[in-house]
């Protein structure tokens, strides 16, 4: 169960990391 939340917490940084580098990229335009 550990694991799991684990895991969902890093898929969530993830995805807030990407969608984090898309704006700096569309700021970069």
């Amino acid at each position: 169960m550990s694991s799991v939340k684990k895991k969902r917490r890093t898929k969530i940084a993830k995805h807030k990391r990407k969608k984090r580098r898309r704006r700096d990229r569309h700021k970069k335009k």
